[in-house]
């Protein structure tokens, strides 16, 4: 790989990084200038009392003043201290994070692993009962809202049929430690999960059967099948593997939301991720720990996109050139 397109690309996502710093400063500041006259609104508090609390979160001083602050306290990995609980936002979201990697991040490789195999399957046998019984369900899927889809698989198989706990991430009250415990998540993770999974197999299966039907014609597997080839070996060594491409993308773009969690489904049910943080702090408003959140997203998403054009290049070197 080129070390200048290494470094053009890693340029690049470093600009696209201070541009979202200085942004998610900007952003929320115009939202409400003065979000604690928002925050202790009813409380009867005197105006030395607001001013205390306008120097404790940061926002007494100019505007350049608190971008400095902002910046430097950024730069040292403090984000601040959220306005609703008054721990640090950091704290807020590492405690948020492993259940939202648990769920979205499984959930995701689920949906991938699934829809990839359906798109194979109906991609290569195209207009076959196969192909309209893939394609059908994974268009249904695809445009189900998952919040509506989440409702519906709590109201059977939690409610009528309660083979599943109806919210949260563990027993209340639980003392399990250990593999018991893993079971316990596990158990509260299924339909959540497969929610997701439902709702992200659509594109998968999608792209990759678009991508498979692309290449299906090519003069290469021509060449294949002219060698004698078997018709699975031609699929799995040659059609699969160049069709794979878009997928690729698809894929490293979703890993990318993964940190950003799934607001709604997180919501219906309880799921103490980053989705129902992000909900929390919009009603809030807790406006430190949405740039936390904001900046959260963002860098994955950098992160992803980055990882995407590195991987493609090495998947295609034509990209090198271009």
């Amino acid at each position: 790989m080129r070390a200048r397109f290494v470094a053009g690309k890693v340029f690049g996502a470093f600009g696209t990084l201070v541009f979202v710093l200085v942004f998610n400063f900007f952003l929320f500041r115009v939202v409400n200038d003065d979000p604690t006259g928002k925050l202790f609104r009813g409380r009867n508090l005197s105006q030395d009392q607001l001013d205390r609390r306008r120097r404790e979160f940061n926002l007494d001083g100019s505007k350049f003043e608190q971008f400095i602050a902002y910046l430097k306290q950024t730069m040292r990995g403090n984000l601040g201290d959220s306005f609703l609980s008054r721990r640090p936002v950091t704290t807020e979201i590492r405690e948020a994070l492993w259940p939202t990697i648990a769920l979205v991040g499984t959930s995701t490789i689920l949906s991938m692993l699934i829809g990839i195999m359906l798109g194979i399957a109906a991609g290569w046998r195209r207009r076959s009962g196969t192909d309209v019984a893939a394609t059908s369900f994974s268009m249904f899927t695809y445009s189900v809202p998952d919040f509506w889809l989440g409702m519906v698989l709590l109201a059977f198989f939690a409610v009528k049929w309660p083979w599943f706990p109806t919210g949260g991430f563990e027993d209340a009250g639980s003392t399990a430690t250990g593999f018991s415990a893993l079971l316990d998540q596990a158990h509260h993770m299924a339909l959540p999960c497969i929610t997701l999974t439902l709702a992200y197999i659509g594109e998968y299966m999608i792209v990759m059967r678009s991508s498979l039907l692309d290449t299906v014609n090519e003069d290469f597997l021509q060449l294949a099948r002219a060698k004698g080839l078997r018709d699975v070996v031609v699929r799995r060594r040659h059609a699969v593997p160049n069709a794979l491409l878009p997928v690729v993308s698809l894929s490293a773009l979703n890993f990318g939301y993964v940190l950003s969690g799934a607001i709604a489904v997180e919501a219906i049910y309880s799921w103490p991720g980053i989705g129902q943080a992000t909900l929390e702090a919009i009603r809030g408003p807790d406006f430190p720990m949405l740039q936390g959140l904001f900046l959260l997203l963002s860098g994955s998403m950098i992160l992803a996109n980055l990882a995407v054009d590195l991987l493609y290049s090495l998947l295609d070197p034509r990209v090198r050139g271009r």
